[in-house]
């Protein structure tokens, strides 16, 4: 998997460079290790505000670009981002120096884990929310748990926590680990518990097709210890797959009679819900939660799950739940003008845009739910799910599609139309429109919007800062 005898973490470290140091789970770590106790730099090319600020604020020493002059005098120890690539000039006087190296999650495992549990949840949907709602849990349960995930957790304001508990959790990614590891990021954490809410297409400019996207969950799986316990989505037929291969260890959840962890009755309150949670066939009450749609349901579940597993009490549990305040980007509320809510969320998989328009539909009364989408990954960018995306709108009243912004980086004859999917859109009876800037959605939105209306806003990107122009412009 490596390409150098450097790749080793030595024993004695005292000093850590980052490269690639301004991505939001590598700054974590910068920041990690300097609250360990470590003399931390970082160089990047991006190194501008906030995270250049949060990074110095934090005492993290910063080097805007990229050369070998960043690896003198030498550190103990340099952690390479997967933002990196072999031909990065301070990768390759990395390499000629004879400097130790390693991965992301091989710093994890070696700093952040170490002799403590670790809790992973993968899958191609929910990773962040159902770890942010777990490791939640934990902390107001007492357990004073360690955390390191791909989003903003409201409750902290931070998306890494350094608690002094026996338990850590971990959002393990499928994404590749570094240029000179192209494997899974989740290939390397042992956990004590994992959990698995989904398997599906994704990540195409790492994965060749989804037999290569089954292959990784697979090797996850099979190199789980009997001894781990594997929480996983009885809804998902990839997941159940390789869950029925596993001779123990497993506890299922969703919605069907046969899952351990069952959903009964579901009330939607606004933006919250009320829920019954099913252990066994043993109904636990009405529980309630301040998360909307049956996805996330299905994620409260699966804490559920690991949490009685830890032996956390189910009351205990219920109670943290309430004061579970969410993750930006996630169904976040930026701001109400007029009446109009303008909300943001990270969704862009045609899943997770159904899943989300779906779960938002009726939220705020009678007013139309207003679906603004911009396809920005470098899977959205592909025409692998041109012919997908319609139905996803289907719970929209009217949708706003731009131009993907990025889409240059993408061969031509793998580029997905925007254009197409505005005219398929109409062909199902949809009022949709097409736009080549987001200045043009920012215009449309502010004559056509109403008090009552949800403007969802759904990218994994800063959009333009559509959010806070949009409400200036409101206002």
């Amino acid at each position: 998997m490596t390409t150098s005898s450097n790749n080793v973490i030595p024993e004695a470290v005292k000093t850590v460079h980052l490269m690639g140091v301004c991505g939001t789970a590598m700054g974590a770590l910068a920041c990690m290790l300097k609250q360990l106790g470590f003399w931390v730099t970082g160089s990047d090319e991006n190194v501008y505000p906030p995270m250049s600020t949060f990074l110095k604020e934090k005492g993290i020493a910063l080097k805007p670009g990229f050369s070998k002059e960043n690896l003198f005098p030498p550190p103990d120890l340099v952690v390479v981002g997967n933002a990196i690539t072999a031909s990065n000039p301070e990768a390759a006087a990395l390499r000629e120096t004879g400097i130790p190296f390693c991965s992301m999650p091989q710093a994890v495992n070696r700093f952040l884990v170490s002799n403590k549990k670790a809790l992973v949840v993968t899958g191609t949907h929910g990773k962040t929310t159902t770890a942010s709602l777990l490791a939640h849990v934990l902390f107001e349960t007492g357990l004073d748990p360690s955390f390191l995930i791909g989003g903003i957790v409201k409750n902290f304001q931070s998306n890494y926590l350094l608690g002094n508990g026996d338990w850590v959790v971990l959002e393990g990614d499928e994404y590749d680990t570094a240029y000179f590891d192209k494997g899974p990021k989740f290939l390397h954490y042992a956990p004590h518990v994992a959990i698995l809410t989904s398997i599906e297409f994704d990540h195409a400019d790492i994965f060749e097709d989804f037999a290569h996207v089954r292959r990784a969950f697979s090797d996850f799986v099979s190199r789980l210890s009997p001894e781990t316990l594997l929480v996983a989505c009885a809804e998902d037929l990839e997941v159940m797959r390789l869950a029925d291969a596993r001779e123990k260890g497993v506890r299922t959840y969703g919605r069907n009679e046969g899952a351990h962890w069952r959903l009964g009755r579901i009330r939607p309150a606004g933006m919250k819900t009320v829920f019954e949670p099913f252990n066994n066939g043993e109904s636990l009450g009405l529980w309630e939660i301040p998360l909307v749609g049956n996805h996330n349901l299905l994620n409260t579940l699966s804490v559920l799950a690991a949490a009685a597993h830890l032996g956390i009490p189910a009351d205990a549990v219920k109670a943290a739940l309430l004061t579970f305040q969410g993750v930006k980007r996630r169904q976040e509320i930026r701001g109400v003008k007029n009446g109009i809510v303008i909300m943001d969320d990270f969704a862009h998989h045609p899943t997770a845009v159904r899943e989300t328009v779906a779960a938002l539909k009726g939220c705020f009364g009678n007013g139309r739910l207003i679906a603004v989408f911009e396809p920005r990954t470098n899977t959205s960018m592909r025409n692998v799910f041109q012919d997908v995306y319609p139905k996803a709108f289907d719970g929209a009243d009217l949708i706003c599609i731009r131009k993907p912004p990025l889409l240059s980086k993408v061969p031509e004859h793998l580029r997905f139309s925007s254009e197409k999917l505005v005219t398929d859109l109409r062909a199902r009876g949809k009022d949709a429109h097409y736009f080549e800037e987001t200045d043009g959605i920012i215009e449309f939105l502010v004559k056509n919007s109403a008090p009552g209306d949800l403007v969802l806003i759904m990218s994994n990107g800063g959009f333009d800062n559509i959010h806070e122009r949009l409400l200036e412009r409101l206002g």
